[in-house]
């Protein structure tokens, strides 16, 4: 289960500004950029993928904490809690998490299957 109202809000920053795909990973809603996860939800958290190298300092920020989805912390990608998600601060996390995917490699094909910026399936 995921905050569907965080979801319209997350939708509503990244494709403001690029296209994105949405897939259903990790027991929530993931946003894909250029077919790499950029952040996702999970509850009412946002998770987002910081990277290695602004992973502790995207810790030392309040209501952040590692993701720890399997009971192991995953470096480079953190929870959100919703005390931190007001407009400004959402903006700035998703920043956070677009900037960093943009450094990956596209991927193309099924990897990026699932809801477009529009909201409608690929095919």
């Amino acid at each position: 289960m995921y905050d569907e109202n965080l979801a319209n809000r997350v939708r509503a920053v990244i494709g403001a500004h690029q296209a994105f795909s949405e897939r259903k990973m990790f027991g929530g809603l993931c946003f894909m950029v250029g077919g790499n996860m950029a952040c996702g939800i999970v509850g009412n958290d946002l998770m987002v993928r910081t990277g290695t190298a602004q992973y502790e300092e995207s810790l030392g920020r309040p209501n952040v904490r590692p993701m720890d989805f399997t009971g192991r912390p995953m470096t480079g990608m953190v929870f959100v809690g919703p005390e931190a998600l007001d407009d400004e601060g959402l903006g700035r996390w998703i920043n956070v998490a677009v900037s960093f995917a943009a450094t990956l490699p596209a991927k193309t094909g099924s990897t990026t299957a699932g809801r477009t910026s529009r909201g409608s399936k690929r095919r």
